[in-house]
């Protein structure tokens, strides 16, 4: 069996603390619960395979047209549907980010070109540098991670939009993946969304995923203006991907606005207080805005921390990092300070940072 590459892997190893995956560390609500429940009475038949209700509840949560939302199996099934729909001769990445969008073209035997992120430049984005790669490869579809995973760094909108007009007059589809938008203390001034109606060519990805820590339910989403995507999509999708159970679910989810609010506060604070922490103790840390940091150490940190039932993410399969790099997430006050407490202690028995 292929080694798991991402984080979140509780099951083959005792972890009683997982920093490893990007989670809300609040917990589902409880309203999304009760609604699952609910949804235990509905399961008997087959799930409405076009989701028309949760459609609907997304329409008018975002303010779009329910015909231009999508829903999947996590946002990991539409990427694979994306690149099976439009099964591109040529794609974009920036690395180090998401490593699914790649497997997911390389099912379609995509050539890929990664347009770096470099470490000199604090990792940042940089828009004239991703423009040339595309110029010099002329690829027939980009994803773009914003906020960047798997280092927190986000570009503001109107870099986004530029990338869109670039991206549109060369067509060049471009695949913007939001989904740890929301963890953003202002989600708005990095989202692409409320301007699609000007760029046909662009797919925009979200989940519910981490936000209402339902990974485990499989609940994705993504919005584009030109309906042909979103049919050669459906075309390529499996039938009833999406159960009913989810479905209840996602609407329970939108209409829990104190919850995201209280997310985003605790979130800040603690990424704060962890960041502050981190760097106290001789880490490299990047800025992150996302409810996960980014930092670099020494090798050896994720197994140190594994002997004590704490699993973090390593960072060395992603391309352009090694052993040296790691991603944790933000989890409440009494974990993170947990997790300080024990790369301290670590650190006092003569383990260098």
């Amino acid at each position: 069996m292929t080694e798991y590459g991402h984080g979140g892997d509780i099951y083959s190893q005792e972890v009683w603390l997982d920093f490893s995956a990007n989670i809300n560390p609040l917990g589902m609500p409880e309203g999304v619960k009760e609604a699952i429940r609910r949804g235990v009475e509905q399961a008997a038949p087959y799930p409405d395979a076009a989701c028309r209700r949760l459609r609907a509840a997304l329409g008018e949560f975002y303010r779009v047209e329910r015909d231009e939302i999508i829903c999947g199996n996590g946002a990991a099934d539409l990427i694979f549907q994306l690149a099976l729909a439009r099964r591109p001769g040529r794609a974009l990445v920036t690395a180090p980010s998401f490593s699914e969008y790649e497997q997911a073209l390389a099912v379609c035997g995509t050539q890929v070109r990664r347009c770096a992120l470099r470490e000199e430049r604090g990792f940042a984005f940089d828009l004239e540098e991703w423009m040339g790669e595309a110029e010099a490869w002329k690829p027939d579809l980009a994803f773009f991670c914003n906020p960047n995973n798997p280092t927190g760094l986000a570009e503001r909108r109107e870099t986004v939009e530029e990338m869109a007009r670039f991206c549109g007059e060369r067509g060049i589809f471009l695949v913007v993946d939001e989904c740890f938008g929301e963890f953003l203390d202002e989600p708005e001034s990095c989202s692409i969304l409320g301007e699609l109606g000007h760029f046909p060519g662009v797919f925009v990805l979200k989940a519910f995923t981490k936000l209402y820590a339902m990974a485990g339910v499989r609940l994705g989403y993504g919005f584009c203006s030109d309906s042909s995507v979103l049919e050669a999509m459906e075309a390529v999708r499996q039938p009833w991907s999406v159960s009913t159970l989810a479905q209840e679910a996602g609407i329970a989810a939108l209409k829990e606005t104190e919850y995201v609010e209280e997310t985003r506060h605790m979130i800040r604070r603690q990424r704060d207080f962890l960041k502050d922490g981190l760097r106290g103790l001789g880490f490299e840390v990047w800025d992150s805005q996302a409810n996960y940091l980014f930092f670099r150490g020494r090798e050896g940190w994720k197994e140190d921390l594994l002997r004590r039932k704490i699993l973090i993410r390593s960072c060395a399969n992603y391309p352009g990092l090694d052993g040296r790099y790691y991603r944790i997430c933000v989890r409440t006050g009494e974990d993170n300070e947990k997790l300080l407490r024990e790369l301290r202690n670590i650190a006092e028995k003569g383990r260098t940072v």
